[in-house]
């Protein structure tokens, strides 16, 4: 049975990741490693607490002594590291805390991982370190082309600076000390349980209340999208067959202007939903504000390795999956509201008190 610590397992992909894991790989145990920061959310992940195979930690990945704690304690011999500050408009505003998170606590992991798997006697068998990190570390593309595993790291944002910079330190933790680590680069993700000020759930989220749906700049900036569960496979294959030392591009082969995103949103919910009260089409809720600092005009994944060496190709076309999206978030308005009123914190201490 492997022992994964997955960090960040409250948040959006890791929380995805946690419940495929279960439902799919019997033989494992999962430890839950969470700061439950404003992104991270219990709620989740309410259907597998009691799960015998899997743990839950409020912690911080930063805390050495915790994390060192946990390797040796839970008999750690997999990681798979989702935690991190991720939205580029907050580390335009405090770029702080997207250091500590996305460096210093990957230096952490990878100093745990170091002393408990290299160190130890015995040494756990066929440990592994896949460090999930994002395509926007390697800055801007034109109107052609597209990233592959090779392609000059040119991060324009403290976000993606500081996800460029953890990459490099694991990549150097696997060249100096030998250490397995993976990294995987994805492009964007869309699906359940994502916080609404992401593109998606945000616009999803004003627009059922009528609100102004923002788009920054002229809103042809163009992203590929990619539906979580397919980015969750994507690293269960990693896991069993990827090549240590090696980095894996994920995309999802569906390349969008964020204004095609947001129009195909309205007119899915004017669909399902009718009109707004007053008569108006949901595009009419659609402003232009200005763009914001550093702002990428293109990205787009090349996926061809992965899909060679692993056999992975994403699995759910853009419209089937922004209308699941649409559903759950339809299906879930209560988790919307209480993770937009900051309501799952006190359903924390209701659920665990001060417990570690």
């Amino acid at each position: 049975m492997k022992n994964i610590l997955v960090t960040g397992g409250c948040g959006f992909i890791g929380s995805n990741f946690i419940h495929m894991m279960l439902r799919c790989r019997p033989q494992v145990r999962l430890v839950n490693l969470d700061k439950l920061t404003y992104a991270g959310n219990l709620r989740n992940l309410e259907e597998v607490a009691s799960d015998p195979r899997y743990r839950f930690i409020k912690g911080d990945i930063c805390d050495q002594s915790l994390v060192d704690g946990l390797f040796a304690e839970e008999r750690i011999d997999t990681v798979v590291h989702f935690a991190a500050e991720s939205h580029v408009d907050r580390s335009i505003e405090g770029p702080g805390a997207f250091i500590q998170a996305n460096i210093v606590g990957t230096f952490a992991l990878l100093e745990a991982a170091r002393k408990h798997w290299l160190a130890a006697s015995p040494a756990p068998e066929a440990p592994r370190f896949v460090h999930v990190s994002t395509d926007e570390v390697y800055g801007s593309l034109g109107d052609t082309g597209y990233f592959t595993e090779t392609t000059p790291y040119d991060p324009r944002s403290p976000y993606s600076a500081s996800k460029a910079a953890s990459d490099h330190l694991v990549s150097a933790y696997f060249h100096t000390y030998g250490l397995p680590v993976l990294i995987t680069n994805c492009s964007n993700n869309y699906g359940p349980y994502q916080f609404p000020e992401k593109l998606i759930p945000l616009m999803v989220h004003n627009a059922l209340k009528g609100a102004a749906l923002p788009v920054y700049g002229d809103g042809k900036n163009v992203r590929d999208w990619l539906y979580v569960e397919d980015h969750c496979e994507a690293i269960m294959a990693v896991l069993a067959g990827g090549t240590p030392g090696q980095t894996y591009n994920i995309g999802g082969n569906n390349e969008k202007q964020n204004i095609e995103i947001v129009q195909l949103i309205c007119d899915l919910l004017d669909e399902q939903l009718g009109r707004l009260a007053d008569g108006r089409a949901r595009r009419d809720l659609i402003t232009y504000v200005k763009d914001r600092p550093g702002h990428d005009r293109r990205y787009a994944i090349d996926a061809g390795k992965i899909a060679r060496e692993l056999d992975w190709r994403p699995k759910v076309g853009f419209e089937e999956g922004m209308r699941r999206t649409l559903q759950w978030y339809l299906d879930h308005r209560e988790w919307v509201e209480s993770v937009v009123s900051g309501d799952y914190q006190a359903y924390y201490q209701r659920m665990y008190g001060e417990r570690k």
